[in-house]
């Protein structure tokens, strides 16, 4: 994901979030437990990231790396195929974590090429493209070498101005992969009943010029045009002021944060650097203070797992949408 690596995204603190009509009840032990055939859908072919694989049954034992990746497996009632999982960006949603629970962590970042094979996996699932990082050992070509199937999130390679659409083809990839094509399909229709709903209280309404700061002093680390954090913005009634940014993230000079006036201020929440501390920084920068959302002091706040490709993403949406736009609902407003 260019500059946005996982290293950037440790130990943030996830406020307690009120779970949408996406959330599913979770998965049943005994049809995790029967086996597929291929009157199932197997054999199953699949093209991912460049990579091709067929499978004949579904992966038995799986290590999931980046947090976005393991909430889909539990989204999607797998947590008895998983051996082992590394690099949580903040906090499993509360209504994963007795799955989560039961998973050993292998590593707390990513696990070395040798700590991978100890758990003895068929099947290894990346959230970024650092996942397989090849001079860390871990590439998809060497875990193929050592009989291990590999799936990156589609979010690493996929360009295009439709990424929920990936979101979508993600969860039905994976959920294909894994013989459970029905739950991945009632995800998805959840997720666009979320996204119509909230479209609909939208209707009407003028969208809010809106910049992300994630981080940064010297320039603005922030959410560009490419990627579902861009599309989560539009959806939410939001315009990214930095949309021509043709990469999900990337560096903006504070001139241009002046220039583009935003009325907006959403702030990734995650890592060592408080919200309260990156308001404080906006708020005193004496270049800023002209900027109409720093002189009124709006502030929308979203933990950054909430921004990449994974099950979130729709509840997300309504959240945002709810503090740019609190009169479509009177429980929520930006800060």
């Amino acid at each position: 994901m260019f500059r946005r690596t996982p290293a950037l995204t440790a130990a943030a603190v996830l406020l307690p979030l009120a779970l949408t009509a996406c959330s599913a009840p979770k998965g049943d032990v005994a049809a995790e437990g029967k086996a597929a055939t291929k009157s199932d859908g197997f054999p199953y072919t699949v093209t991912n990231c460049g990579v091709t694989t067929t499978y004949q049954a579904p992966p038995k034992r799986v290590v999931t790396m980046n947090q976005h990746v393991t909430e889909i497996m539990l989204e999607l009632g797998l947590a008895k195929s998983l051996v082992g999982t590394a690099y949580l960006d903040d906090q499993v949603l509360p209504r994963y974590a007795e799955d989560y629970a039961s998973v050993p962590v292998i590593a707390e970042k990513y696990p070395s090429y040798e700590q991978v094979l100890a758990s003895a996996p068929d099947f290894v699932y990346g959230g970024y493209a650092s996942a397989f990082a090849a001079g860390d050992g871990r590439s998809r070509e060497a875990l193929k070498k050592s009989g291990i199937e590999t799936r990156l999130n589609a979010e690493s390679c996929t360009e295009g101005d439709a990424p929920m659409d990936t979101l979508y083809q993600e969860i039905r990839e994976v959920g294909r992969t894994f013989g459970v094509p029905d739950r991945a399909e009632d995800w998805i229709k959840r997720a666009r009943a979320d996204n119509a709903a909230t479209a609909k209280k939208l209707g009407g309404l003028d969208p809010v010029s809106v910049f992300v700061y994630d981080s940064g002093d010297k320039t603005a680390f922030t959410a560009g045009g490419e990627g579902i954090g861009n599309e989560l913005i539009e959806r939410a009634g939001g315009a990214n002021v930095f949309a021509d940014l043709d990469k999900p993230f990337g560096d903006a000079s504070w001139e241009n944060v002046v220039a583009r006036r935003p009325e907006a201020i959403l702030i990734y929440d995650y890592g060592s650097t408080t919200v309260e501390q990156k308001k404080k920084r906006l708020l005193t920068d004496p270049a800023l203070a002209d900027v109409p959302a720093v002189k009124n002091k709006r502030f929308a706040v979203m933990p950054l797992s909430d921004a990449v490709l994974g099950v979130r993403v729709p509840a997300a949406v309504g959240r945002l949408a709810a503090q740019l736009h609190p009169r479509t609902d009177p429980a929520a407003t930006a800060s």
